[in-house]
């Protein structure tokens, strides 16, 4: 188990940059800018930078909980369908922890229209499921 520990930090950091990486091109594709960095440092009242930190540290610890919960606990053996089945999980937990920062914190607007905010919050979320299950292999 203590060997998967850099496998598992490794595939959040890399699922983090590949979602960071639509984020960052989909305005340019019509979708509603998705910057959880600013929102986090905004909210916050802290340097861009340690928003920045904060979304990598989110995308490790979630890894971390796929790597030593949901992945001994969910039988898919697909692993495509797996890192699927995570986004789904990842995205609705991470909505969770927004709401709850929402009722503690004065959180930014955020752009878009919420339909299509729930898209690209599907396809990021997706994507980062899946390239962390992919890297994890299991």
């Amino acid at each position: 188990m203590k060997n998967e520990l850099p496998k598992l930090v490794l595939a959040g950091i890399l699922g983090t940059v590949v979602m960071t990486i639509i984020m960052i091109i989909a305005p340019h594709m019509g979708m509603p800018e998705m910057a959880p960095w600013k929102l986090l440092a905004g909210a916050m009242g802290v340097p861009i930078v340690v928003g920045w930190i904060m979304h990598f540290m989110m995308g490790i610890l979630f890894a971390l909980g796929y790597g030593y919960v949901f992945a001994p606990n969910v039988s898919i053996t697909n692993l495509w369908l797996k890192g699927i089945a995570f986004g789904i999980v990842a995205l609705i937990l991470a909505q969770i922890g927004m709401k709850v920062m929402g009722m503690m914190l004065e959180m930014p607007p955020m752009d878009g229209s919420m339909p299509m905010r729930l898209v690209a919050m599907l396809i990021g979320h997706l994507v980062f499921g899946v390239v962390t299950v992919k890297t994890i292999g299991k």
